[in-house]
């Protein structure tokens, strides 16, 4: 019998009300009991006050220097205040409702206050006393998470008793060679130094050996996935003429960065191997992924293959398919364009077209993946802004073919670390690095009250024949938020423009058809000022657009204020990116500062992360990030890098299937349902 998975009331002194009350937390097996850490930890280390800052929780250890002084006041509540001499200083200990200290203090006695110390007042505001020296393996308080009417001390008790019963039954999953590698504890002295850590040291290395246990078990999964869905599933291997491919290269109106040649040859590869590509690209607002797209395109009708590009919205849609028709207008590459707008007889022929292998490439959205829509010969598929569509959507577009090639393509800056969690089973490549020549868009944050002048500023811009977006967070007026909405703000500039301006307004509630005939109106320069709510940030490009306004600025993410920023500066005109904003956090503040002193998407995306964590930063829902009990991806990202290199090698090193030593971590494979193909896909 597994001795750890016995109910927790094998544990002595756990009957069945205490029972009851750790069933509310989680916990009904000794296992649960031994792996419910701590959710923080106490530093008792002693410190010298004059490295403490005001506010911050402090240990000390003194003499008492003057006779306890007990006050009451209100109903059974107290003040005990008595002086210590701390070293060189002189500080007031304060206890608040526990006037029985008064009789175990006296003068000269050694004692030891925890508390929060108030720097001005030169003040502890005691949490914990200790009558008598600091005791060096009080270093660390584990502080647990209870409910109900179990107390922290009372949890303590249990987790002890269980730890002096069974904790040499726990099993060590991390074989000896990663151990030594790292230097890891065994598991069970780690789980034994969660919970009564000796002091600050031991819980490092306790913490460090659960960090990377979490990732690596994490990782093998991911890389699990990646291994038997590359070997399972057929590909298409792309054969083309690279000097034709080259040719095409030359011919393009600009020279490709030395990222945009990196990652064109990463997926060239993948499309030349035998096996099905899975790859991420991503690339910074006007790094060129366009292009890239293109070229790889390009290879596989080379290779005798038809290539699809779906994206969001059909205003998208519409550019792609002329800027892909102007860059191939030399070429025999027949190019077509398929969207809800596409109806009757002009629908009817082109999917016969498609059909039949007439088309070459088509770009679309999601009309691509309707029932009606069959290819002759499907070989690379392209998802633009991938986050946009779901699952399935990706699913029905891939097995329109036989075993395309599969690229992700995202504007949307996504830190290493997420990226290699949530896209763990794909290959990914970035693009780093901006064309050259283009002209940085100015970043400026201003405080409200000086509106009036930047409505003016535009009022110039459009002068010379340039347009400005003014970006609101709301649609409509809420009652809950004091921001301003876009129906209002359209109404504002309409009257403070007089005619002098043509003024648009797009949002979400607005028909397709209604936003397409802003759009196409504002591309062609009938409307000047675009009020918009944040349905304008993916993909719309109008290079004439030369200023672009955010109100309530700190409502948004880095992230997408930086994708927002991206819709100015397209062309070769100076552009400026106003932040209107007054920001009551701090965090808000911050997010304005680095949005003025950076314009690096990849920089953003990783301060992003660390201000909102990585659920805020996808969507609680559909964010793909697991929860990690002990790891966090933040603050280890050095740690996750190591796991996901050593996951890789070892699912494809013939030892991991075979050696006794990788049993357990096998079984852990097992049991995630990856190793029988439920998740591959």
């Amino acid at each position: 019998m597994n001795q750890l998975l016995q109910p927790v009331t094998a544990v002595k002194g756990v009957g069945e009300q205490t029972e009851r009350l750790l069933h509310d937390m989680g916990i009904h097996t000794v296992s649960d009991l031994l792996y419910y850490f701590p959710n923080r930890y106490e530093d008792n280390r002693l410190k010298d006050l004059a490295e403490v800052k005001h506010k911050e929780r402090v240990t000390v250890e003194g003499k008492v220097y003057s006779e306890p002084l007990l006050t009451y006041y209100g109903k059974k509540r107290s003040r005990l205040s008595f002086r210590m001499l701390v070293g060189r200083y002189v500080v007031t200990a304060v206890c608040f409702n526990r006037p029985y200290y008064k009789q175990k203090l006296a003068i000269n006695q050694v004692v030891t206050v925890s508390g929060i110390w108030d720097r001005n007042r030169q003040t502890v505001n005691v949490q914990q006393i200790h009558f008598g020296p600091h005791k060096q393996n009080q270093e660390v308080e584990p502080v647990y998470s209870v409910r109900g009417k179990l107390t922290v001390s009372e949890l303590k008790r249990i987790i002890r008793t269980a730890i002096q019963s069974y904790s040499s039954f726990i099993p060590e999953n991390l074989p000896e060679m990663l151990r030594k590698r790292y230097k890891l504890p065994m598991k069970e002295e780690a789980v034994r130094a969660m919970h009564l850590p000796k002091n600050a040291d031991e819980l490092k290395q306790a913490r460090r050996r659960f960090v990377y246990e979490e990732f690596l078990l994490f990782q093998l999964k991911m890389q699990a996935i990646k291994h038997f869905r590359r070997s399972s599933s057929r590909g298409i291997s792309h054969h083309f003429d690279r000097k034709e491919l080259q040719s095409f290269i030359d011919t393009l109106p600009f020279s490709l960065t030395n990222a945009q040649k990196r990652v064109v040859s990463e997926i060239l590869s993948d499309m030349s191997s035998p096996y099905r590509m899975n790859r991420l690209l991503q690339g910074d607002v006007g790094s060129g992924k366009t292009a890239v797209a293109a070229i790889v395109m390009y290879a596989a009708v080379l290779s005798g293959y038809q290539a699809a590009l779906m994206v969001p919205t059909e205003i998208l849609a519409e550019q792609h398919a002329k800027s892909l028709s102007n860059l191939f207008s030399h070429t025999s590459v027949r190019i077509a364009l398929l969207t809800s707008s596409i109806k009757g007889k002009k629908r009817k022929e082109l999917l016969l077209q498609l059909k039949s292998g007439d088309i070459n490439m088509i770009i679309g959205t999601h009309s691509l993946i309707q029932e009606e829509v069959n290819f002759c010969r499907l070989g690379l598929v392209i998802t633009d802004e991938q986050h946009r569509f779901g699952v399935n959507q990706r699913r029905i577009l891939r097995e329109k073919g036989e075993f395309p090639d599969v690229l992700f393509m995202t504007a949307t800056p996504i830190p290493r670390t997420l990226a290699i969690t949530a896209f763990g089973e794909m290959d990914v490549s970035i693009i780093d690095e901006m064309p050259s020549g283009r002209k940085k868009v100015k970043t400026y944050w201003v405080r409200p009250e000086m509106l009036t002048r930047i409505l003016i500023f535009i009022e110039k811009e459009v002068k010379k024949g340039h347009q400005a977006y003014v970006i609101c967070p709301l649609i409509e007026e809420s009652e809950n938020l004091d921001v301003e909405n876009a129906v209002t703000v359209h109404s504002q500039l309409t009257q403070f423009y007089q005619g002098r301006i043509q003024i648009g307004l797009l949002h979400g509630r607005m028909s397709q058809e209604e936003k397409n005939q802003v759009m196409m109106d504002f591309s062609e320069n009938k409307v000047q000022v675009l009020v918009s709510t944040t349905v304008v940030e993916v993909g719309v490009n109008v290079p004439n657009a030369t200023v672009m306004l955010v109100y309530d600025a700190e409502r948004f993410g880095l992230a997408q204020l930086h994708q927002l920023r991206g819709r100015v500066g397209r062309g070769n005109l100076q552009s400026y990116c106003i932040l209107l904003s007054d920001p009551k956090s701090e965090i808000g503040k911050e997010r304005m500062r680095i949005m003025t002193e950076t314009d690096d998407g990849f920089r953003l995306a990783e301060k992003d992360l660390e201000l909102r964590g990585p659920g805020d930063f996808f969507g609680k829902k559909q964010s793909g990030i697991p929860e990690f009990k002990i790891a966090d991806m933040i603050h280890d990202y050095r740690a996750l890098e190591t796991a996901r290199s050593d996951a890789a090698q070892l699912i494809q090193s013939d030892a991991f299937w075979k050696d006794e030593q990788f049993a357990p971590l096998r079984d852990d494979l097992e049991a995630s349902g990856v190793l029988s193909g439920e998740k591959l896909d």
